[in-house]
């Protein structure tokens, strides 16, 4: 996919920068999703639309830096497990359920 848009020489800096104007991109989306106001004449995409275009750009960020996403978000999850955030409730981990 890279590289038929032409991403390949681009940075992890430039991808960076790149999925947070997607990431902006994806609030206007939403905010016009709620009903909220945006700026006239302003093209704002659907929130699949948007989602895919971060998605796109987290993996690009990944396949940069050679992280496996799979296993990314497995250990994310294992560690998100014994995690308690404030306000919310405490949490069981899976392997106790």
């Amino acid at each position: 996919m890279e590289n038929e848009r032409g991403f390949t020489g681009r940075t992890v800096h430039d991808q960076t920068w790149r999925l947070m104007e997607e990431a902006g991109e994806l609030a206007r989306a939403v905010r016009k999703n709620d009903g909220q106001r945006t700026l006239t004449g302003e093209l704002v995409g659907s929130i699949d639309e948007e989602l895919v275009d971060v998605l796109i750009f987290t993996c690009s960020i990944a396949n940069r830096l050679g992280i496996d996403l799979t296993d990314a978000v497995r250990a994310k999850e294992t560690f998100n497990e014994t995690r308690t955030w404030p306000g919310t409730y405490q949490r069981t981990p899976a392997a106790a359920r």
